[in-house]
Order: structure tokens, then C-alpha cells, then sequence
């Protein structure tokens, strides 16, 4: 720890961006305290404040890369604690046209478990660390504004007791998912807030875990069942959890919303295209309740568009961008911002004043890591219900699409390319390099 930048940052939010974001802020500043609103479990448990917890919640290999490199043997660390390691290209992927997907080692392992194991080995990790202090059960209820007005100088919160407690900051990063905070704070003090882009796909989901027939043995640990779009939104995810358990999410969009009760639960894992879910769940035991989600949007904000941004402030995580979560994106995004973060602080070490800008080049420099999955969300834009600001040249962007997996099916190479770049690992722009970029414009032809 340099302690180089300054005396304390502050994180709001003790998620797994708000963990993230702390880690690695413990290098730059001298002490780091994160205030999160829930009472924290001991255990791996589901807690109030993350809801969406209970529904899968993938860890691609760029957001493993990403915590790797700021908790190192943080993998490790995973597989001790129960998760499932999965060689990526050996799960089942059923695409319409493809029931299945080529199965293929593409060379990498994911690690496959539940939310709140990830978060609990991550908070463990984070509470080895010296300089890091995290507050739980309190509410943070404004940021101070320095006496110019040009930045945060603290935070207002109340401890668990509803005692008022202020916090001074030399920088505070918004962990909080919704970005109240920040929102709120902008507004006081006369800043403009971002311009918001949203798809609406009214996304509903519901999950359930199960203990799988001992003579099932599927030939995966993991099942991504595709819809048939623009026919049908109804899909499904299966992943290997902890403790031998196995999580099942049906999902569907725009008021194909699958049910909650098992009767109806299975019914509509039936009315998938292939049986490959019904068959695996209808023998197996359930463990707990059905539960259920609903996402109106993916929403982008758009922070690195502003001319003025407060000095001393930051956002991470879900306060920047949601995407649709069937695509298993967010917590490797919050990941890779935080390595980000780092980087550019450790950039400013030994500059006269660190935190000049800082926001700015932050908010730039994460729209490389937002570009392929905000692509694979604007995806959504195939079905016409689908509301929002729709790419102008999003028929052009299908057809590639549907080119370039008929290409990947053909060549290995190409399958591992594109799974490197839909697990964060290369940019988006890697599927448009002029040697791939050829062959799919000549099966694009082929098909006219």
C-alpha cells in the first residue's frame, strides 16, 4: 500500500463492485471503508440488499482474469470454497439451428457457483486486507460537497444504532447499484446528470435449484438453451453449483413470464425446443422455493459524455451500466472497472494532484470494457417489442451475427475467438478484423 493518492476513500456498496472497487482503492489510499446497508451474513447466504442474488449469476473467464489479478489465487480460493470448475466449450449451448453446439476444449476453465459464494470469498479476501474497514447495517443519506462545490468531501450516513455519522473522503466511489447517491448529488449541486440509453425488454425470470438424479450424468456442467428469436423469448440456463446442486432458470421477455409454482415450472421448461432441461429436472428433487425476477431494462449511463464531473467522486458497477443478466455479464464488468481503476491511480502516482480529472479519464477509459457486452445486449433489439433507441443498422449487425456462428460451427479458431470475446478476454472489435470479417461477408453472400 502506497498511500500515495490519499488519506481515505470511501466505498458505497458491499457488493461485489463495491469489494472490487475497495481492493483496489487499498493501494492508493491509506485507509478504505466500505459502508453497505445490509447486516452481512457469515456464511454464503442470500442477503436483502442483492436480490438478484438468487438467480445465476456467471463469472466470465475476463472477470476471473480481473479479481486474479487484483486478489491473487482468488481462483483457487473459489474451487476450496465448493465451485464447480468448467472447461469453457464443454457445456451444452443449444442455438436455434444448432441443438447442440459444436462441444470443443477451447483451452480455459470457468469457475461455476453461486452469488453469494463468489461475494463471500471475495469480502473474506477483502477483510484480510489492513487498511480496509467495512461498515455494515447503515445507510448512507448524502454526499457532502466541498466548500466550492467542485467535489465530495464526505458522506452522511447513519449506523445501525440510527446514530448520524459523517465521513470524510478524499474520494468516494458509488457502489450502490442504482447510483442513488451520485444521482442525488449531482442534482444539489447543480452538475447535469448523464443521458441514460435503455432497452426495455421487461425480462422475467424464475429459478430454482435442484439436487440432479445421481444416474443422470450429463455429458456438461452447464446447460445455455438460446430462444428461438424473434418467435419465441423463452430460455434457459443450467450451472453446477456448490455442495452438488444444480441451479435451473427459465426466462422469457415481454410478458412471457415463466411461473413459480413446479406444475407450471416444468410446463414451460417442456415448451422449450429441445427436452434437454425438462428431461434433467423432472426426476430430480427441488431444494428450497421457486423464486422469481423481473428486469424492466438494460440501461447504459452515459458519465463519460459529461463536460463536469465532481472531483473526489466515481461510479462502478450496475450505477453505470445493467445489462440483461441471462448474459452473466455484470460482476466480470464491475471486476474489470476496478482493475481499471487501479491502473489509472497507479498511473498517478507521485503527480501533484492525483485526483485531478481522475473521473473523467476513468469513465473514458471503461468503454472499451462496456462496448462487447452493451453489443450483445443491444442483440435484445430482435424482437419488435423490444423498446429504446434501436440501432440504425441493427438488421446488418444480425445478419453478421448469424454468419459468424454458422463460421464458428465450421472453425474451432473461430468458436474460441468468439467465446474470448463474449468472456471479456478480446475486444468486440476482434470479430471485425479483416481476415474474419472476409469470411463471414462471404457466407452473408452465399445466403442472399
Amino acid at each position: 500500500m502506497s498511500g500515495s493518492i490519499g488519506k481515505k476513500a470511501v466505498v458505497i456498496g458491499a457488493g461485489m463492485a463495491g469489494l472490487a472497487a475497495a481492493k483496489a482503492l487499498s493501494a492508493h489510499f491509506e485507509h478504505v471503508c466500505i459502508l453497505e446497508r445490509d447486516a452481512l451474513p457469515v456464511t454464503p447466504a442470500h442477503r436483502p440488499g442483492t436480490p438478484q442474488a438468487q438467480h445465476p449469476h456467471g463469472l466470465l473467464a475476463g472477470g476471473l482474469r480481473a479479481l486474479d489479478e487484483l486478489f491473487p489465487e482468488f481462483e483457487k480460493d473459489l474451487e476450496r470454497a465448493g465451485a464447480v470448475r468448467v472447461r469453457m466449450g464443454l457445456a451444452r449451448a443449444e442455438l436455434p439451428g444448432y441443438d447442440p453446439f459444436p462441444q470443443r476444449d477451447l483451452g480455459w476453465d470457468v469457475m461455476s457457483m453461486s452469488r453469494p459464494l463468489t461475494e463471500y470469498v471475495t469480502r473474506r479476501r477483502v477483510e484480510q486486507q489492513g487498511n480496509i474497514a467495512l461498515v455494515s447495517s447503515c445507510r448512507v443519506t448524502k454526499l457532502v460537497a466541498s466548500p466550492d462545490k467542485t467535489g465530495v468531501a464526505a458522506i452522511h450516513y447513519e449506523d445501525a444504532e440510527g446514530r448520524k455519522e459523517t465521513l470524510a473522503a478524499d474520494l468516494v466511489a458509488d457502489a450502490s447499484g442504482r447510483g442513488v447517491p451520485t444521482l442525488t448529488f449531482l442534482d444539489t449541486c447543480g452538475y447535469a446528470k448523464p443521458q441514460e440509453t435503455e432497452i426495455c425488454i421487461d425480462k422475467a425470470y424464475a429459478t430454482a435449484v435442484f439436487e440432479f438424479p445421481k444416474d443422470l450424468a450429463p455429458d456438461w456442467k452447464a446447460v445455455l438453451h438460446s430462444p428461438t428469436a424473434p418467435a419465441s423469448s423463452r430460455g434457459a440456463v443450467v450451472m453446477a453449483l456448490e455442495q452438488g446442486l444444480w441451479m435451473v432458470t427459465l426466462s422469457g421477455m415481454h410478458g412471457d413470464s415463466p411461473p413459480g409454482d413446479i406444475v407450471g415450472f416444468l410446463e414451460f421448461a417442456k415448451s422449450l425446443r429441445t427436452s434437454t432441461v425438462h428431461d434433467a429436472i423432472e426426476g430430480a428433487r427441488r431444494v428450497g422455493e421457486i423464486v422469481r425476477f423481473l428486469l424492466p431494462a438494460s440501461v447504459r449511463r452515459h458519465f463519460e459524455q459529461l463536460a463536469r464531473f465532481p472531483r473526489g467522486l466515481i461510479t462502478i458497477g450496475d450505477a453505470i451500466c445493467r445489462f440483461n443478466p441471462v448474459f452473466g455479464q455484470g460482476m466480470s464488468v464491475a471486476a474489470q472497472e476496478a482493475v481499471m481503476l487501479n491502473r489509472l491511480l497507479e498511473a498517478r502516482t507521485g503527480w501533484s494532484d492525483p485526483l485531478d480529472g481522475l473521473a473523467q479519464e476513468y469513465f473514458g477509459a471503461i468503454q472499451g470494457i462496456l462496448a462487447s457486452p452493451w453489443a450483445v445486449a443491444e442483440s435484445d433489439f430482435v424482437y419488435p417489442q423490444t423498446r429504446g433507441h434501436r440501432p440504425a443498422d441493427l438488421e446488418q449487425r444480425m445478419k453478421y451475427r448469424s454468419a459468424l456462428t454458422k463460421l464458428a460451427v465450421e472453425d474451432p479458431s473461430v468458436h474460441k475467438l468468439l467465446m474470448q470475446v463474449r468472456h471479456l478476454l478480446q475486444p468486440q472489435s476482434a470479430l471485425l478484423d479483416q481476415p474474419i470479417r472476409s469470411r463471414v461477408v462471404e457466407i452473408m453472400a452465399a445466403s442472399v
